[in-house]
């Protein structure tokens, strides 16, 4: 459900209910920022609060607030809910907690939850158990506790669903202009991509940061993306946690390989969300792309007055996707001009110190190494502290890094190589220069990494394909059955006889040699020893089995000519969608745990692309003179998996082919599992 959260978020009046020190904070913080709309505080006792006169009930304020604080107990809280939503009110931020998300402590979070969801009807409310937004254009504070921003004319929007470190990333002191930090709660009815959502329409937020615990609405966070990207407003997004879902135990090597973590990062990868480690290189990467947009590519120019600080920028690059492109020749001979024949030419560049406070000259080097093709230059500055020391020698890195940047048109970041080392006062000024002020090196060149990806994802894909509803662990098919089903859908298999066991003996006089023989009734089969291939007479064969003592066999087609075998498997993650893994198979699986993760639907070039990925890749080309394998039977495979997955989505769980034999004409299922869920009633 589409709710519209404007009034809410951007309330022209605010109502305060509730007497605590929560609420005469929330009083105190908007009359601080200079909130130039009316505050009405409720009490039934108190006479005042933070110096404004107060009423005794919501059904007394002077008008119908747009955004209402209530800060008092759970049950007061649904009915306050409830008449706020009868008068038409624009919203609430419910602080207190002891709903669903302490249901096994108290027995009757669920009910209370329940409550509060039928008083609240069409009424926005933003939590549970929230400490609620920060508007800071329009300095319109729903937020009971310190924080350490200031108003601005535009900037970023960060949402988190920890209210901690909501409060910490207020406490920024990197040069970012936040223009709202927003909590979540336990979305008992407003989730964070329709807050994200919300806070994106507003044309003076430039970019979303998410710290996320849990996709509650795969669907809307779709819708999120989708919109982030009409609007041309980056997302970036710390995911934390793993799912139970994706933990649970599985018969499959899939799951294992797959697990919550890579089915988060295959959705972020598929919707265009770029996904970071950490949140200090969320906070840079929301800075370049809020000062520079995301950028065109992702490569760059360094310069630096240390030859030590440009070989940690050189060493920092090994592992990312940054490039420090060789100068070139229009580069060098501008720059040979202004630094003369002593210094060597390099990107990273160590320019030397005998140019420091030379305006021109510095402009002049700074200039050549700008004119070329480079997204973005960096220019290492680390700056004194100033309670010990005076920075006004720096002041010439900033003049003259914007002259250069003017000149050339190209952005320029000064970077800090600890982070320490650049204060907020001189952020601001680098960033009045035009300038953009980024903090520590590996944050840095992650922050480039991540800007440059955002530039190039995927313009726009189909709707992912959605899980059914909730089963259990259901039950598994035969590899007979798992191929039988794979079959009709397009999957080639090898030739088969499944008997029982006191049939063998006849189904082995009739196979054609030489043969594999498998054993039914094991999880895996080669762990248990219920697989033996390349057998080529009867007496082998009955000799396997009996070592197997399997109640039935299957007596297979033994495939030859394979140049490489693959996994190709597909879990049913409820919090992130069908997971597609394309991984080295057989015996390799475990040990390479060589694998990349896909959300469906994919597509056949996507498939191809991502086989390149692999470190098996080289096998699949044709390693050292030997046959390719055929990509495009591989890619046969996976789009037929696919055709059975989006047919039974409703209650299929996990689908597994490995091996999958990749010869230079075929592409053979030699093993397959299915697992289909039960529906709960």
């Amino acid at each position: 459900m589409s709710r519209d959260l404007s009034r809410l978020l951007r309330p022209k009046s605010i109502a305060v209910v509730g007497g605590g020190t929560w609420c005469a904070s929330v009083i105190e913080q908007c009359q601080r920022m200079g909130f130039d709309g009316p505050i009405w505080p409720v009490h039934p006792k108190r006479a005042e609060m933070g110096g404004l006169t107060t009423v005794p009930t919501v059904e007394d304020l002077p008008g119908v607030p747009d955004a209402t604080f209530i800060g008092v107990n759970r049950d007061l809280t649904i009915d306050t809910v409830a008449r706020l939503s009868g008068m038409g009110a624009g919203g609430a931020v419910c602080f207190a907690s002891g709903f669903r998300e302490a249901q096994a402590e108290t027995g009757d979070g669920d009910a209370l939850q329940a409550q509060l969801l039928a008083a609240a009807g069409g009424m926005p409310i933003i939590g549970p158990n929230c400490y609620g937004f920060i508007n800071y254009l329009d300095g319109a504070l729903l937020w009971p506790d310190q924080h350490g921003g200031v108003r601005v004319d535009r900037g970023v929007a960060i949402i988190t669903q920890s209210s901690n470190i909501a409060i910490n990333l207020t406490m920024q002191a990197r040069g970012l202009p936040l223009a709202y930090v927003a909590t979540a709660g336990n979305q008992a009815q407003v989730g964070l991509a329709e807050i994200g959502a919300a806070l994106l329409e507003d044309p003076r937020v430039t970019a979303l940061g998410l710290h996320i615990e849990g996709i509650g609405d795969l669907r809307g966070f779709e819708a999120l993306a989708v919109r982030a990207r009409e609007l041309g407003k980056p997302i970036v997004a710390l995911k934390a946690g793993k799912s139970e879902q994706a933990r649970a135990a599985a018969v499959s090597h899939t799951a294992s390989l797959a697990g919550s973590d890579a089915g988060a990062r295959a959705l972020l990868a598929r919707l265009g969300v770029a996904q970071v480690n950490s949140l200090p290189v969320m906070l840079e990467t929301l800075k370049l792309v809020h000062l520079a947009g995301a950028l065109p590519s992702n490569r760059v120019v360094s310069m630096s007055c240390s030859g030590g600080e440009a070989s940690l920028m050189a060493d920092a690059a090994v592992g990312r996707g940054v490039i420090f492109p060789p100068l070139d020749a229009t580069q060098k001979t501008a720059l040979r001009l202004a630094l003369g024949p002593m210094v060597a030419l390099a990107n990273p560049l160590d320019y030397h110190t005998f140019i420091w406070d030379d305006v021109p000259a510095m402009t002049a080097a700074f200039t050549a190494a700008l004119n070329a093709d480079v997204a973005l230059g960096l220019l290492v500055a680390d700056f004194p502290r100033t309670d010990r020391c005076s920075d006004a020698a720096w002041d010439c890195t900033i003049t003259a890094g914007a002259a250069a940047s003017r000149a050339s048109g190209t952005p320029l970041a000064l970077l800090a190589t600890l982070p320490e080392n650049l204060s907020e006062s001189v952020a601001k000024r680098i960033v009045d220069a035009g300038l953009i002020p980024l903090l520590g090196i590996e944050e840095a060149l992650s922050a480039i990494e991540t800007s440059a990806w955002l530039h190039a994802s995927p313009a726009g894909c189909d709707p992912i394909l959605m899980p059914g509803t909730e089963t259990s662990a259901g039950t598994v098919l035969s590899e007979a059955d798992s191929k039988a089903a794979l079959a009709a859908y397009g999957v080639s298999i090898p030739h088969a006889h499944r008997v029982e066991a006191e049939g063998l003996a006849e189904a082995l006089a009739n196979a054609p040699m030489p043969m594999v023989l498998k054993g039914e009734g094991f999880a895996h089969k080669t762990e248990a020893g219920a697989v033996v291939i390349g057998l080529t007479s009867v007496a082998q064969a009955q000799e396997a089995a009996a070592r197997m003592n399997a109640p039935a066999y299957l007596v297979e087609e033994m495939i030859a000519g394979g140049v490489a075998e693959l996994l190709i498997g597909v879990t049913c993650d409820p919090a992130h969608g069908f997971v597609l893994t394309l991984a080295a198979g057989g015996t390799l699986t475990e040990v390479m745990q060589d694998s990349t993760s896909l959300i469906l639907p994919v597509t056949r070039d996507e498939i191809v692309q991502t086989l390149t990925t692999l470190r098996i890749a080289p096998l699949l080309a044709g390693y050292r003179g030997g046959p390719p394998a055929n990509t495009q039977a591989i890619a046969d495979a996976v789009l037929a998996v696919q055709d059975y997955v989006h047919a039974h989505a409703a209650h299929v769980q996990e689908v597994e082919i490995n091996p999958l034999i990749c010869t230079p004409t075929r592409a053979i299922a030699v093993d397959a599992l299915i697992r289909i869920g039960v529906t709960h009633d």
